[in-house]
């Protein structure tokens, strides 16, 4: 149990480090939400007034809707970015160093999916933070009872993330496949605007939104941030997040790099 322990805590210690000294890393995810939050959310506020729908009980303005969404935004994007390191490790040799570890191949995997969603953790309470200065304050026992929801979908982002990454033979190849990944998942969701008025807008747009991973994440930190609960949306997220890391699991080769490199 000792060397378990240790694995994890030096997994979870070397994110940090790379969090740390990377700066930059963290005021870009924060730059993205702040834009909608700052920006957009004042452009459209009038026009999107949003009526009373679950968790909320009266009428909320959209400042206040968006929130979930993008604190959702920062887990998918960090979740993404979490994959590029692991395509960067395999290029280098790193991830292949580590899984001479005598630990299973599973642990190993798992800890580091954890490692990168402790890390868009801190990230999330920190956009938080600023929506509460801004006026967008959700009840205080919501912001404790969100943490073991947007721990879930950090894990379910960061597992899709490996997934695709076990993909991407190089890092050349990275950036197309994840906008192909995170746009459509971010922009066909509950995160911008309510499943209602996507209905509105069109059927079939609004049942893509509905069977999107994305709108049940954003959901479900949505009901948790104002103290709800949301059965399917706990049910979708947990089953998804053991069936991509499962995939992800078994799917992950750290020869990748080496192969191509050799022919």
């Amino acid at each position: 149990m000792t060397a378990y322990w240790q694995c994890l805590r030096g997994i979870v210690l070397r994110e940090w480090l790379r969090f740390v000294l990377q700066r930059t890393r963290f005021l870009s995810a924060l730059v993205r939400p702040l834009l909608w939050l700052l920006v957009f959310a004042a452009g459209f506020r009038a026009a999107l007034g949003i009526a009373i729908i679950e968790p909320y009980d009266t009428y909320i303005p959209y400042e206040v809707y968006i929130i979930p969404g993008l604190a959702c935004m920062i887990l998918l994007f960090n979740g993404m970015q979490g994959s590029l390191s692991m395509v960067y490790d395999r290029e280098m040799g790193s991830m292949r160093v580590l899984l001479t570890s005598p630990l299973p191949r599973t642990f190993l995997l798992c800890s580091k999916l954890l490692a990168t969603s402790l890390i868009s953790l801190l990230q999330v309470y920190a956009f938080l933070a600023i929506a509460w200065v801004y006026g967008v304050r959700p009840p205080a026992m919501g912001l404790l009872l969100a943490l073991p929801a947007l721990l879930l979908v950090a894990l379910m982002l960061s597992a899709l993330g490996l997934l695709l990454s076990n993909a991407i033979r190089q890092l050349e190849n990275f950036a197309g496949v994840m906008n192909f990944v995170i746009f459509p998942l971010f922009f066909l969701s509950s995160a911008l605007y309510p499943l209602w008025k996507m209905r509105e807008a069109s059927e079939w747009l609004y049942w893509l939104c509905a069977v999107n991973p994305f709108t049940h994440a954003v959901e479900l930190v949505r009901f948790a941030l104002y103290e709800r609960f949301n059965p399917l949306a706990l049910a979708v997220c947990t089953g998804l997040t053991l069936l991509f890391a499962l995939f992800a699991v078994l799917t992950f080769n750290p020869q990748h790099a080496a192969l191509r490199k050799s022919n």
